[in-house]
């Protein structure tokens, strides 16, 4: 079964900045949408970013204007480049990628922004 391999997380500084990605381990086809959702210790998942296959965006608002999704059609990955960390975006950072069918969700990685 194809899982999601999602790297990139870690300890930075506010204002700061770190770059997420995440691969499938096998071919998956048909991909649509990709998507990078956070989930904070006490609060529900959220929706950070979302690309689509004709590579429009759209940004959470806490986020716009500091975060960029992007995609590799070619590699079927998705990025999340973050600036302009802030403690509150502190989460566990999960990505998504979604087909007609199915969405694979990915295993989570820790992105914590202290000083």
């Amino acid at each position: 079964q194809v899982q999601l391999v999602e790297s990139g997380g870690g300890l930075v500084q506010p204002g700061g900045s770190l770059g997420l990605s995440c691969a499938p381990s096998g071919t998956i086809f048909g991909i649509t949408t990709m998507a990078w959702y956070r989930q904070a210790p006490g609060k529900q998942r959220e929706l950070v970013a979302f690309i689509t296959s004709g590579d429009i965006t759209n940004y959470a608002d806490s986020v716009k204007g500091r975060f960029t999704i992007s995609r590799d059609n070619a590699k079927n990955t998705v990025y999340l480049q973050m600036n302009s960390l802030k403690p509150e975006d502190t989460a566990v950072y999960y990505c998504r990628i979604g087909t007609s069918r199915v969405y694979y969700w990915g295993q989570g990685t820790q992105v914590t922004v202290s000083s």
